[in-house]
């Protein structure tokens, strides 16, 4: 296919140039009554470009021209054997995927530090989750992957598992042995489904990871406005094989997405995949380059870590464009510190959490982006050194008590819900003191946000350890999303 053309984005345009009275949605007629106070912000330009299903345009859930074309570039693009374009995030090809794939009361595996929208689809699915906890870098206190053995155990204890969810790879770039996983969930004749939204670049580059598809992956979900140049919110969802069913899949897209797509989104992915196809390799070089001038240089300042993974089982590889640095030898929490970074120097995290700030190096980064980031963190390290020069502490306290932390995921074990996702949803609940919540069943899904991940799950026994975690994100400035009482005084939990 020639991956120089843009069928779906050429079609707008054009449908946008061309003149006529409208009479269909949206009411602005092609900008001509949007609120002046857009047009200021926006210009009108953009507006032209809002369009409905127009005969030209095709349509998204049942493409025969320019959509269905501009899909076929991206999956041959992407190594898929076929594509389906998403405009409400990442977030509906996962709940998709398990819905494509799942029946109620099906069991699906799924790795503890899953994305929240993992939920949305156990809910709807009615799917039971089998859940085993990835492997645990305790140096650096934050989750890697499962592990091929521990895969290969919950199967065996739970032969009867439908479908497998790995994450490849995590929010701080970290990369499974997805090759052995795949072959062993395929001995089992069941899919694999991978929430690849941070690796939709993967395919494109010889110093990059492989790609989940390349490594024998089922379906994959990629947020192609992560890293490449889609617009937020512009997905896409991959399938290779014929272990999914298709239909149930179209089914259960046609079921989440809008039947309004922005048609601005749908143009993204058209444009982001050619863009990535036909200059990916050099601007992905240069973003490499600038990732590596980063860490050398971080390297250098006193109190700072920049994170090399172990190679373990779980963890085979890392995204290079991931930046992860350590900052509680500074005296800050990775909250504090990106308070700092952003409010001084304007330099944002993608994910700040108790010890550390993840940033992303994308190829749409400049060397002045990178210079300006180092000039932050040299500020941080400076800052510390002075502090500590003028009041000598005998032991860090933020760094300490974030050591004592014992984390939700240091054990790997398979281990299924008190009850499902879906009966607590529907279940009566109640609100208890925090203190009293220890071995109740949470009504709520709780997570620090980002990354996203769940502390608690709805249908999961509530721990200690998961309290002290989220307490103590929240203490250290960190936002605590899914908790009806937002000081964590209290928890909804099931009423019994």
């Amino acid at each position: 296919m020639d991956q120089n053309q843009t069928p779906l984005l050429t079609a707008l345009k054009q449908a946008a140039e061309t003149p006529g009275a409208a009479f269909y949605t949206p009411g602005h007629r092609r900008g001509q009554g949007i609120p002046e106070s857009l047009a200021a912000v926006f210009g009108s330009q953009v507006f032209r470009a809002d369009l409905p299903e127009l005969p030209e345009l095709d349509n998204l859930f049942a493409p025969e021209g320019v959509i269905k074309q501009a899909q076929e570039l991206a999956a041959a693009a992407f190594g898929s054997d076929l594509c389906r374009f998403l405009v409400n995030g990442s977030t509906v090809g996962i709940i998709a995927s398990i819905l494509a794939t799942c029946d109620p009361e099906d069991k699906i595996l799924l790795p503890r530090n899953i994305h929240k929208s993992v939920i949305s689809g156990l809910v709807m699915s009615g799917a039971r989750a089998i859940f085993i906890n990835p492997e645990y870098d305790q140096d650096w206190h934050f989750p890697l992957s499962l592990t091929p053995k521990a895969i290969a155990k919950a199967l065996e204890k739970h032969p009867d598992i439908k479908a497998v969810m790995v994450v490849y790879p995590t929010y701080h770039g970290i990369c499974g042995n997805l090759a052995a996983i795949a072959t062993i969930v395929h001995n089992h004749n069941i899919p694999l489904l991978v929430d690849e939204a941070h690796g939709g670049h993967f395919h494109f580059h010889q110093q990059l990871p492989p790609s989940a598809l390349q490594w024998g992956a089922d379906l994959t979900v990629q947020s192609t406005h992560k890293v490449l140049g889609a617009m937020n919110q512009a997905s896409m969802v991959h399938i290779k094989g014929d272990r999914i069913n298709l239909s149930r899949l179209d089914n259960a897209l046609q079921m989440l997405q809008t039947t309004s797509p922005s048609y601005l989104l749908l143009a993204s992915l058209d444009a982001a995949r050619h863009q990535i196809v036909n200059h990916g390799q050099k601007r992905l070089t240069e973003a490499l380059k600038l990732a590596q001038r980063a860490k050398t240089q971080l390297e250098n300042l006193p109190g700072l870590r920049v994170y090399h993974p172990p190679l373990t089982a779980g963890c085979v590889a890392l995204d290079p464009t991931r930046l992860t640095v350590e900052v509680s030898h500074c005296g800050l929490s990775g909250y504090e510190a990106d308070t700092i970074l952003h409010q001084q120097f304007g330099v944002t995290a993608e994910l700040p959490d108790l010890q550390h700030l993840t940033m992303i190096i994308s190829p749409a980064n400049s060397q002045a982006d990178i210079d300006q980031m180092i000039k932050g963190f040299a500020f941080l390290s400076q800052k510390a050194l002075s502090e500590a020069s003028q009041n000598p502490p005998t032991q860090n306290q933020h760094h300490w008590q974030m050591i004592d932390t014992i984390s939700p995921f240091e054990t790997a074990i398979a281990e299924v819900s008190a009850m499902s996702v879906r009966d607590a949803f529907f279940a009566k609940t109640i609100s208890l003191p925090t203190p009293d919540c220890p071995g109740q069943i949470s009504a709520e899904c709780v997570c620090p946000y980002p990354p996203g991940v769940p502390i608690l799950w709805p249908g999961e026994a509530i721990s200690k350890k998961a309290i002290a975690f989220l307490q103590q994100v929240q203490a250290l400035g960190g936002e605590i999303t899914g908790s009806s009482d937002k000081t964590l005084a209290t928890l909804r939990v099931i009423d019994h």
